[in-house]
């Protein structure tokens, strides 16, 4: 079964005012998210819409989630698509690390 719709806005707020840290604002960067796709417990389809004056952070940017399940464990595989040119990719994959850590230590948790 195959699903789509939804969305959700995000900001992101940064304490340390570094020039230039926040892509829409100094201090802040946002983000409008909204789902094409859903296959439960096997994909996740997102559209992300960064919002900034500057075309170098502007843009939508494809994200894939797939889940596939090995032994007793699920291999998790993210696919990034049309990333904004400004967004450094060790910076980019630092955050999609710290996410999938953090989504393994969740669902770990009750193991």
């Amino acid at each position: 079964m195959s699903a789509k719709g939804g969305s959700y806005r995000m900001r992101l707020t940064y304490k340390d005012k570094q020039a230039g840290q926040g892509k829409t604002s100094e201090t802040s960067d946002e983000m409008e998210v909204r789902f094409p796709r859903l296959e439960p417990n096997h994909r996740i389809e997102q559209e992300v819409l960064f919002e900034s004056d500057d075309l170098a952070f502007a843009g939508t940017m494809r994200m894939i989630w797939t889940f596939e399940s090995e032994g007793n464990g699920v291999i998790v595989t993210v696919r990034a698509e049309n990333v904004p040119a400004g967004i450094q990719s060790e910076d980019h994959k630092a955050g999609i690390k710290s996410t999938l850590d953090n989504l393994a230590a969740f669902v770990e948790q009750d193991g």
